[in-house]
């Protein structure tokens, strides 16, 4: 059954880093646009990242812009967010998606198969 699964997520203080990864099971990668998207307690998901199907475009939101970098090896069938300088409104738990559409875009409702999630939390 095709799955999407990630980790990575974990405890890490101000400042530091985590890198997580989205593993495709099932099927391939190569023609979906990958999201990554987060939920807060008490907050709505929101598009965090996106790179197209090559690998060839990327988009961030705002507030990652500077800090997170999107990346894919679909040989691999994996995609990665590595996540640098992480803020204490980082933590929620992130997930993956594959939309049909090979532009990235943060429309949640074109992206059909989505990951478990993985949680991030930044303390000190």
């Amino acid at each position: 059954q095709a799955q999407l699964v990630e980790s990575g997520g974990g405890l890490v203080q101000p400042g530091g880093s985590l890198r997580l990864s989205c593993v495709a099971s099932g099927f391939t990668l190569d023609y979906y646009a990958i999201g990554w998207f987060r939920q807060a307690p008490g907050k709505e998901r929101e598009g965090v990242s996106c790179i197209s199907s090559s690998g060839g475009s990327t988009n961030y939101a705002d507030s990652v812009k500077d800090r997170f970098t999107i990346s894919r090896d679909n040989a691999k069938n994996t995609v990665y967010l590595q996540m640098n300088s992480l803020k204490l409104e980082d933590t929620a738990v992130y997930y993956c998606a594959a939309s049909g559409l090979k532009r990235c875009h943060f429309w949640a409702a074109d992206f059909g198969s989505w990951g478990q999630g993985t949680r991030v939390t930044v303390s000190s």
